[in-house]
């Protein structure tokens, strides 16, 4: 492409949601951490080199093969359970925290067991309120 030589009008969108293909006979629950594993979308886990696409829309249930469906996954400040075994405390806000599975995270990265999740925003009682997909 040249550079532009008169003004134009820019495609844009709002940048919330992401949509990705679906890994193969793979479930993602609405509402479930959901990540990108070897380019394609599944829910989160404990393992290496995932990355954080944020929290899934609604319930997609891919029986067909790679990415014969789509996921919507919103980015978010979300609720998650906070792994009692590596507690995140409330001194952690602003620090990364890390995926256990689709609905828990962790203080640390379990020896290098475990992908980031995103930021810590909020720790309560009941959860830990993660900012995600960012």
């Amino acid at each position: 492409m040249t550079a532009m030589t008169q003004a134009r009008q820019p495609v844009e969108m709002e940048g919330i949601y992401s949509s990705a293909p679906v890994k193969g006979a793979t479930t993602i629950l609405q509402g479930a951490l959901t990540v990108m594993e070897a380019g394609l979308a599944i829910p989160g886990k404990t393992g290496l080199n995932l990355t954080t696409l944020g929290v899934c829309d609604r319930t997609v249930k891919n029986a067909g093969a790679d990415g014969a469906e789509k996921v919507l996954a919103k980015r978010t400040v979300a609720k998650f359970f906070n792994l009692g075994a590596d507690a995140i405390l409330p001194g952690d806000v602003g620090k990364d925290c890390y995926i256990v599975d689709d609905q828990t995270v962790a203080k640390t990265n379990g020896t290098n067991t475990r992908s980031v999740a995103g930021k810590i925003i909020q720790v309560d009682s009941d959860g830990v309120f993660v900012r995600v997909g960012y």
